[in-house]
């Protein structure tokens, strides 16, 4: 291991990348830690200080971002407008004929539709850095029960303050953008997810630091052991796969002999990634933000459906809330799978170039056992999303830690997956320089 490693660092191509990666992931934890303009700083620390947990509304988004968004820093939202306007551009290709025809019409027309992305990346980006500084300036931000100098988080609100903050975390959206495309062309690894990586890595030993106050060391150790076990179990699923055989007719064209080869198209347990975990979490979210719009005034008695929202359907140590979450990541699972798995368009591409699957008929009949196949391995594809997802707030109701628990849920998956990928990418690239490569 120690000496592929040093394989990695005597390469200059390589140590060049690594390099630059290094680099850019600094820039963007140094840019996380400066507060945007009229924000007073002090009072955001203490209101940190006194609210260990981010509020329900906020907790994704502040995970993504890697602490920043309560911190109210240039690079607040994180990359979390870009993972929305990508989701929002990839579910249009349903809706919208034209982006489904930019999608196969290869490079060009898939970077238009980046170029898409983009724009919307940054309409998101003002429209979110306004509800957080709107949200921020009513004292909310923190929830009811933060410290007096939550209610103090801006130093000046007059309107050409808030616009200043608003371009100033617009603009720091853009360079997280541009930092991620950066990585992904002149560094290791797919950018975006790189800074998703270290936005999460980075809240590692705060929550781990976080158990071992609260609880003890020894509580801290079985968590530890736990992680590594549900690690072994995520990396165990990650890579577990269906692979539906294919084979391709010989073809004479002229005196040469195409097709005739055997190959398989890989259907992996869990297709759908991290996406209906945030699916989930934001459609859980909306019946506590109507809730919190529809406070009653001082003196008054809440709504009877608003306390119901607020015992059962704001925190996750509900079993209702528990029930929901899973269930809604299960449908979701279904609904992104097929979207993103068409089998008639690959039964269609099969019968175009030749290939059959032993047994079955080409055309629809393969779309149908294609489809029958996806199905059955999605189920326990989404079961196994909803479990990973609920162990978060399992750990919340046991032991007491916050639902930022890092061994579970959406930051595990994002982990391992990363982590996955890149060290792929470092293997592949030290085996083109005839090395014998990283993994073994």
């Amino acid at each position: 291991m120690f000496s592929a490693i040093a394989r990695i660092f005597r390469t200059p191509d390589l140590r060049r990348k690594i390099g630059f990666t290094l680099g850019i992931i600094a820039l963007y934890r140094l840019g996380s830690f400066i507060p945007t303009p009229f924000v007073d700083f002090g009072n955001v620390q203490a209101c940190l200080a006194a609210n260990q947990d981010a509020s329900g509304l906020y907790q994704l988004v502040n995970l993504f971002s890697g602490g920043a968004l309560l911190q109210l820093s240039i690079f607040a939202l994180g990359i979390m407008p870009y993972i929305t306007a990508s989701i929002i551009v990839q579910l249009l290709r349903v809706v919208i004929p034209h982006f489904e025809t930019l999608y196969k019409e290869g490079q060009t027309g898939q970077g238009k539709l980046t170029q898409y992305t983009r724009y919307l990346t940054i309409a998101l980006g003002i429209l979110q850095s306004t509800t957080l500084i709107t949200v921020a300036r009513s004292g909310a931000l923190f929830g009811t029960s933060g410290a007096a100098e939550c209610s103090q988080l801006l130093t000046n609100d007059a309107w050409y303050a808030i616009m200043l903050m608003v371009i100033t975390m617009t603009a720091g959206t853009g360079v997280i953008m541009w930092m991620g495309e950066m990585v992904t062309e002149k560094g290791i690894g797919n950018g975006m997810s790189i800074l998703i990586f270290t936005s999460i890595a980075a809240r590692f030993p705060a929550s781990l630091f976080a158990i071992a106050q609260e609880r003890s060391i020894e509580t801290l150790i079985v968590v530890l052991i736990i992680g590594l076990l549900i690690v072994a179990a995520v990396v165990f699923v990650e890579q577990s796969q269906r692979r539906v055989p294919v084979q391709y007719a010989k073809r004479m064209v002229g005196k040469r002999t195409y097709g005739g080869n055997n190959t398989y198209i890989p259907i992996k347990v869990n297709m759908a990634g991290v996406i209906p975990i945030i699916f989930a979490s934001s459609l859980l979210y909306l019946p506590a933000l109507i809730a919190q719009f529809n406070q009653p005034a001082a003196g008054q008695e809440p709504a009877a459906w608003v306390v119901w929202i607020t015992n059962y359907l704001t925190k996750g140590d509900h079993p209702l809330y528990m029930l929901l979450y899973f269930l809604l990541i299960v449908g979701f699972t279904y609904f992104y799978v097929a979207i993103t798995f068409n089998p008639e368009e690959v039964a269609d591409n099969m019968k175009k170039y030749g290939g059959f699957i032993p047994g079955i008929r080409a055309g629809r009949p393969t779309a149908e056992y294609l489809d029958f196949v996806l199905t059955r391995v999605t189920l326990p594809g989404s079961i196994y999303l909803g479990l990973i997802a609920l162990i978060p707030l399992i750990a919340f109701v046991a032991i007491g830690a916050n639902q930022n628990f890092p061994f579970g849920g959406a930051s595990i998956l994002i982990i391992v997956g990363v982590g996955l990928e890149t060290v792929k990418q470092i293997d592949s690239q030290l085996q083109q320089r005839h090395y014998e490569g990283l993994l073994r």
